[in-house]
């Protein structure tokens, strides 16, 4: 009998009540077929119902490729956890996604999981383990203590835990069961066995098959064709893991992008090609951070401002002549080498090396071997704590911002001085702000606790920096924050000291200059100092 079906008879044997995980990273390796059909099953014949959607990291964009968005129905989705909420303002409707306001509005019980947490804890549901144990996020807001990782109040069930071991203090996921998985490769064949060889990304796919047929559920597959045969070394996923086939030979790889085998090296992409980064105060502050990037060390890039820092150092030539191989760099998400990429192509890298999934991922990000972290930042407060998960209108979650910060040696965080409005002017007199943001970033107090950046410089010996496009702070373990450099043409008081709520502990003497070439719209040709 074949696996082959259509996505809506795929998915016509869901129950009511039952547990769906799918996963994606953004618009890369969505099973946007199937969720729609699931969603679309919902408005038609108003079932199922209350069911509880598992996402490792978020599914979809909510534009091109809606995702979890599909599901995100009142009476349909009960209840979401997830390792990243999608929240961007779509471009063409002015909206953010539906997902967004169910959560606002408290429609849903929802629960936002660190991604490490959220991939690891998939290998304790397959072997059948109580749960998954890590000291990731303690006094983040995953900790019971600061709320659990509870986004909405109809959740009210402690799904994380604070527990003792041995004298020392765990954060606790116990397993619960997976009836359905909902994943997406390359091609399958008749017997259902997966393949990735033109996908950008493998994530937590394969531990999503296994979490759920070692739970007695289903696996339902999107690829984007049947094969006849290929080497047995090429199939990730065996056939008896897969129940249902769905072929839709029209998926697009990303918003934007229909296919492009640059993303999983295909074809390698000339370096010349690399879309260049527009003039802008992001371009300014991804300079900088260029500058704290070494040779030979492995460097993990978050999403944000910091993900500009490759494309800006290629223009700046220091990937020519095979130079990039001695920069490595790589994200949360698994692919190594090559150039990580900006904006909604964020996740997938032009030219990889290699591509591992997502729990790999996550082992070698806690094991440390990422050493540097260039990160993003929405709030920093007196206290020395980051907050990127929980700011304004926006409800992000921390996807592997958490880990990527507990576990790298050196922290680099960037972006604006302030937002919602900052216009300023710059050129090669340096920088001068026009209007000011209507948001302080630098705040008494951080609406969400992501992580203590002064206790991992304290207690662990991490160094961490704060890179804007006007100044830069180093956090130290005995005072906190200090204003250690300063762009020409800002005014330290009205600039700085004044647009935020707290004064930081010291401001360096003397205090150094920003290169004037990073405002400057020509790139600057001096090779970085390593």
């Amino acid at each position: 009998m074949s696996k082959i079906v259509s996505a809506r008879d795929a998915v016509a044997s869901i129950p009511d009540g039952a547990t769906v995980a799918s996963s994606g990273v953004i618009g890369w390796v969505t099973p946007d077929a199937v969720l729609l059909a699931l969603g679309e099953r919902f408005v038609e014949t108003d079932g199922p119902r209350d069911l509880t959607f598992y996402f490792p990291c978020g599914v979809g964009d909510a534009m091109g490729i809606k995702g979890m968005d599909h599901v995100a129905r009142e009476g349909l989705m009960k209840r979401i956890v997830s390792g990243s909420f999608i929240n961007p303002v779509n471009p063409a409707t002015g909206k953010r996604p539906e997902l967004m306001r169910l959560i606002r509005e408290n429609r849903v019980e929802a629960y936002s999981w660190p991604i490490g947490a959220s991939m690891h804890w998939l290998r304790e549901v397959a072997r059948k383990s109580p749960g998954y144990l890590t000291e990731v996020g303690l006094r983040s807001y995953a900790d019971p203590r600061q709320g659990g990782g509870k986004f909405t109040a109809k959740a009210q069930d402690d799904l994380i835990k604070l527990i003792q071991f041995e004298g020392r203090d765990y954060l606790f996921y116990p397993s619960w069961p997976i009836d359905v998985a909902i994943i997406r490769a390359s091609s399958a064949d008749e017997q259902g066995n997966l393949s990735w060889e033109d996908e950008p990304l493998t994530t937590a796919n394969l531990a999503l098959a296994i979490a759920a047929k070692s739970c007695g559920g289903r696996v339902i597959a999107q690829v984007r064709r049947i094969v006849d045969a290929r080497p047995a070394s090429q199939v990730r996923v065996p056939g008896l893991f897969v129940d249902s086939i769905v072929v839709d030979s029209q998926m697009m790889m990303t918003t934007d992008t229909d296919y492009e085998t640059a993303y999983f090296s295909g074809r390698r992409m000339d370096l010349a090609d690399l879309p260049r980064v527009p003039m802008s105060l992001d371009k300014i502050i991804a300079r900088r951070v260029a500058r704290e990037v070494r040779q030979d060390e492995l460097a993990i890039y978050g999403f944000g401002a910091a993900t500009d820092v490759p494309l800006v150092m290629a223009e700046q030539g220091l990937f020519d002549n095979g130079a990039l191989a001695r920069y490595p760099s790589t994200t949360e998400h698994g692919a190594y080498g090559g150039i990580v990429m900006p904006g909604w192509q964020f996740s997938a890298n032009i030219n990889p090396d290699a591509i591992v999934d997502g729990l790999s991922q996550f082992d070698i990000i806690d094991g440390g071997l990422c050493k540097f972290a260039a990160l993003s930042f929405a709030q920093f407060d007196a206290q020395g704590v980051v907050n990127v998960s929980r700011f304004g209108a926006a409800n992000p979650g921390a996807g592997g911002f958490m880990d990527i910060a507990h576990n790298a040696e050196r922290l680099v965080f960037a972006g604006t001085f302030t937002t919602n409005g900052l216009d300023a002017g710059f050129g090669g007199h340096g920088l001068n702000v026009r209007t000011e943001g209507k948001v302080r970033k630098f705040v008494e107090r951080v609406d969400s606790i992501t992580y203590d950046v002064r206790a991992g410089v304290r207690d662990r010996g991490q160094t961490a920096m704060l890179v804007t496009e006007r100044a830069v702070f180093e956090v130290t373990a005995a005072e906190g924050l200090v204003l250690t450099e300063i762009a020409p043409g800002i005014d330290v008081r009205k600039d700085v000291l004044e647009q935020m709520q707290f004064a930081p502990a010291r401001i360096a003497e003397p205090l150094a200059r920003m290169d004037v070439a990073h405002f400057s719209s020509a790139a600057p040709t001096d090779k970085l100092a390593v």
